[in-house]
């Protein structure tokens, strides 16, 4: 399990800014967070560092716990939860591929 790197507001604005015109990339529906789920959210999260999640009317959890649910589950920073979107962030420890998002400090 990767350590969580809290974000300052100033990052966390940043990033915000960056997922207002993102589309959705993982919706979680009527069965919750399920493993496929969270294959799906991961593989996102690797490729592309910050996604949007979107909670689906039929899902019986509250969105704010859902999302809480998922990033804590994939090891991801919660940004924003607006309505029944939210966005995820996890910076990619991969040598190999190169940073996609430079947060400011």
């Amino acid at each position: 399990m990767e350590e969580i790197i809290e974000l300052t507001g100033k990052q966390k604005s940043y990033l915000r800014s960056l997922g207002s015109t993102m589309d959705s990339v993982v919706q979680i529906g009527k069965t919750g967070i399920s493993g496929t789920l969270l294959d799906s959210a991961k593989q996102a999260l690797i490729a592309r560092e910050l996604i949007k999640v979107k909670v689906l009317q039929n899902c019986s959890e509250d969105p704010k716990a859902a999302l809480a649910q998922l990033a804590s589950a994939a090891d991801a920073e919660l940004v924003q939860v607006i309505g029944r979107s939210g966005l995820l962030y996890k910076r990619n420890r991969d040598p190999e591929k190169a940073k996609k998002i430079v947060l400011p400090s």
